[in-house]
């Protein structure tokens, strides 16, 4: 049941991300809903972590920087460019990279790869890994970047578990299993956006450079 749950939300998202693809503006009111919606994520995160004030703006300030990279590189190329297609990639890669891990760390589980998630194990790593590889492969007569295609998937699909597992440590930090409820089957927007919070911004930087 879980798990037609989470199909039908994802149905729902690509759908979204559809019109973001071909209409700008569409592309900019949902970025800002997309930020606005995790500031405020991690503003009710962060309050569980500590009672502390000092310790809870020293996070919030982090996790602000951090977001606001995001938005303003996503803002720069967005503006700056006409060509949505690099960021559609992008984002189909870190889909295929959660998507290989939920399905592989399923099938075969194994040896968890770190204590901070118990469920991200070495065979889900190498699943997102795979499926991030099988999206190169089936877009690399459509991508003009000066890297090699392969190489860079994989670094993006790295970029893409290290944002995954840094929001998991700090859902370990404030004892949740997810960020909010607003999407059902994923949880909240920061478990569904993690990975590609690192991966657009450092991803658009590399293909610029």
């Amino acid at each position: 049941m879980e798990l037609k749950i989470r199909l039908i939300t994802s149905f729902f998202l690509i759908i979204i991300l559809f019109f973001c693809y071909f209409n700008k503006i569409i592309s900019f009111i949902f970025l800002n809903i997309l930020v606005f919606l995790s500031i405020t994520e991690f503003f009710e995160v962060i309050k569980k972590i500590s009672k502390k004030k000092i310790v809870q703006i020293s996070i919030f300030i982090i996790s602000l920087f951090y977001i606001l990279f995001f938005y303003f590189t996503i803002l720069f190329y967005l503006y700056y460019s006409s060509d949505f297609y690099l960021v559609f990639f992008l984002i189909l890669i870190c889909i295929a990279s959660d998507s290989g891990g939920y399905i592989l760390g399923k099938l075969i589980g194994g040896k968890k790869l770190s204590s901070i998630s118990p469920n991200k194990t070495y065979a889900g790593s190498m699943g997102s890994f795979i499926f991030s590889l099988i999206i190169a492969f089936i877009f690399k007569e459509n991508i003009n970047i000066q890297h090699n295609i392969y190489y860079f998937t994989l670094l993006m699909s790295l970029l893409c578990q290290i944002g995954d597992l840094s929001i998991s440590y700090i859902k370990r930090l404030a004892r949740i299993k997810n960020t909010g409820n607003i999407l059902p089957g994923h949880g909240g927007i920061l478990d569904r956006v993690d990975g590609i919070l690192l991966v657009l911004p450092l991803g658009i930087l590399i293909i610029l450079n």
